[in-house]
């Protein structure tokens, strides 16, 4: 079963998915096409995994620690189907990641991994934009380089019911395939890692862990229409466009485009690649 939260009449509503419709519970309905799409949950907290893919450990060339380890993205980065991906002026080291998200169903703390899936709402698809500009800065917290505004992109809708294990996941730019991967690439599944959070982090409902993506995260600049495909999960669609203004140039650090930058944007090897940078805002 697969739920919506959208805009209806104004009001942030619930809706479910029937056909090209989608039905609130009074029988108002609206077509999906149409619809003003918002987050499908509302978390307390989003918590993002590292690295899990192996096709994206490879592609950076290192090797997995024995354990994930995660960053934060505040509720403030949220944003929906449909909705603008904003990579400020002066920055250009904006990269998506198509990745699954996991929502809570119920409190959640020091659970069995065996039992981890009792705990859970349903998925979601979910792009994990991340603004490299900032990497030099925010290396060990990501804040501003994964936490930045709409950089949180979810939805459309939370499936119920939905077998994580052997599902393909494709992120296409201007409708062309950039990642294409599998679940089954993923070193810690969806259980292991809530049971891996849930040891001292207490998981309430609505709160959301991003999973991981595969290969193949590049910039995108303004214009470009980014979509994640999730099998079985549906798509999400955004687009990307200038800031309303430029990054403040009287306070704390600057964007910046270091070799440590660069690298983490273009892949490993891009010295090998002669890609070219992206155009700035």
């Amino acid at each position: 079963m697969e739920t919506r939260r959208i805009l209806l009449e104004g009001v942030a509503t619930e809706v479910r998915v029937e056909g090209d419709l989608l039905v609130a519970a009074d029988g108002r309905s609206v077509a999906a096409d149409a619809a003003v799409h918002l987050p499908p949950c509302t978390p307390s907290k989003v918590i993002c995994v590292h690295l899990n893919y192996t096709s994206r450990v490879e592609e950076f060339m290192i090797s997995l620690g024995p354990a994930p380890t995660y960053f934060h993205k505040p509720v403030s980065a949220l944003n929906a189907h449909r909705g603008q991906v904003v990579r400020p002026e002066g920055c250009r080291w904006l990269n998506y990641e198509g990745e699954i998200a996991i929502v809570v169903g119920a409190a959640c703390r020091n659970v069995d991994p065996e039992d981890a899936g009792g705990y859970v709402a349903g998925y979601t698809v979910a792009n994990d934009f991340g603004l490299h500009d900032f990497r030099d800065t925010d290396a060990g917290s990501m804040l501003r380089v994964k936490g930045s505004d709409t950089l949180c992109p979810l939805g459309p809708g939370l499936v119920r019911g939905w077998d994580f294990r052997h599902k393909t996941i494709e992120t296409t730019v201007n409708g062309r395939t950039v990642q294409s991967g599998s679940t089954d690439e993923m070193v810690w599944d969806m259980h292991y890692l809530i049971a891996d959070l849930a040891r001292t982090i207490t998981l309430v409902p609505g709160d959301v862990i991003l999973s991981g993506t595969p290969a193949g995260s590049r910039p995108v600049v303004p214009g470009d229409e980014v979509s994640v495909t999730v099998e079985g999960l549906g798509t999400l669609t955004n687009t990307i466009v200038t800031g309303p203004a430029r990054v403040r140039t009287d306070v704390g650090a600057q964007p910046s485009s270091s070799e440590e930058v660069v690298s983490t944007a273009l892949g490993g090897d891009w010295e090998l690649r002669g890609v070219r940078a992206p155009r700035r805002g």
